[in-house]
């Protein structure tokens, strides 16, 4: 069984081309975790490509994939927000961000056409990113007497957790990620040996 916490996304930028009687879609995908990431990089295309019609995207967002939206951005409903999410859906991915730049070329195109047009360059855009595996996770600030520290780092070592921010003297503290699938083993194991605070 594959494990909740395990998602796909893609490793980094890429972009994606779609041309239709004079109009160019230029579509351009992005890594994110956070709304705000999307707007900073929705509001910077706008600039960027301030002589563009429409900046029409969509994005999905977290392990559980449940946080989504769909931006027409001027053109007819469901013509142009829904085919970029759906080509994002159609990769299984999450924590992706798909922005598509139109340039009119003055025939218009109709909505299928439209649809067409935003699925095609979203899917080309999104054929041009490598895939990764994201491993959800919940990350710990462990406090703990230097008298704890074997007992402490027997865990992280037999769960094989990366550890951070070491300081060590008689009180000590550290950071871990934990994956999601192990929170409740860690905080078992690791018991009284140590405050837990999230970070």
């Amino acid at each position: 069984m594959e494990p909740f916490d395990a998602y796909k996304s893609i490793a980094g930028p890429s972009e994606g081309l779609f041309k239709d009687n004079g109009s160019r879609f230029i579509a351009l995908a992005y890594p994110v975790e956070t709304e705000e990431e999307v707007r900073e990089i929705v509001s910077g295309l706008r600039k960027e490509y301030h002589d563009a019609r429409h900046h029409c995207y969509a994005y999905r967002l977290g392990y559980r994939r449940d946080v989504f939206r769909a931006s027409d951005d001027g053109e007819p409903s469901g013509s142009a927000g829904r085919p970029i999410l759906g080509q994002i859906d159609s990769l299984g991915l999450s924590d992706v961000l798909v922005v598509v730049v139109r340039y009119f070329g003055g025939i218009k195109l109709g909505i299928p056409g439209l649809i067409r047009a935003y699925k095609s360059s979203s899917a080309d855009a999104l054929s041009q990113a490598a895939v990764v595996e994201k491993i959800a996770a919940r990350r710990f600030r462990l406090h703990f007497d230097y008298l704890c520290m074997n007992a402490v780092m027997k865990v992280l070592k037999d769960m094989d957790l990366p550890q951070s921010g070491q300081q060590f003297g008689e009180e000590c503290s550290l950071e871990v990620r934990v994956r999601l699938s192990a929170v409740e083993d860690f905080l078992q194991r690791i018991g009284d040996h140590a405050k837990l605070e999230e970070i």
